[in-house]
């Protein structure tokens, strides 16, 4: 039984060694992503395999309330990619000189498709 539970501890360590060289791989990746897309994914991932280590943690050292700090970081880590998600998406379309809201969408794509106006009232004109 002993020797199952030594197998079983390198067996956790090793997936914690390896899921830290991934995060450094995620890291690197954030500074050197060529786009923005690109770097918000990575640290999506980051947090994800945080929350993975941690989660191994609290099976190897046998403590339940590591899986609580693993459900909260989780809650934090989605509302943080949903903030940046959102800051890039003002951003960009802040590049573009488009408005944000939903009632300004017609005029983005006015702006884009100058025929857009022409098949929408092509569409009404043909009911």
């Amino acid at each position: 039984m002993e020797l199952l539970r030594t197998g079983y501890d390198g067996v956790l360590i090793g997936m914690m060694i390896v899921l830290a060289i991934l995060i450094i791989v995620s890291m690197v990746r954030s500074v050197l992503g060529p786009r923005i897309a690109d770097r918000i994914i990575a640290v999506n991932m980051t947090g994800t395999m945080i929350i993975m280590i941690i989660a191994i943690l609290s099976v190897y050292l046998e403590e339940n309330y590591l899986v609580d700090v693993c459900l909260i970081y989780a809650m934090i880590s989605f509302l943080g990619v949903v903030v940046l998600c959102k800051v890039y998406t003002g951003v960009y379309l802040q590049k573009k000189q488009m408005k944000a809201d939903l009632a300004a969408v017609e005029d983005n794509l006015k702006h884009q498709h100058p025929d857009f106006q022409e098949e929408k009232s092509t569409k009404k004109s043909g009911r």
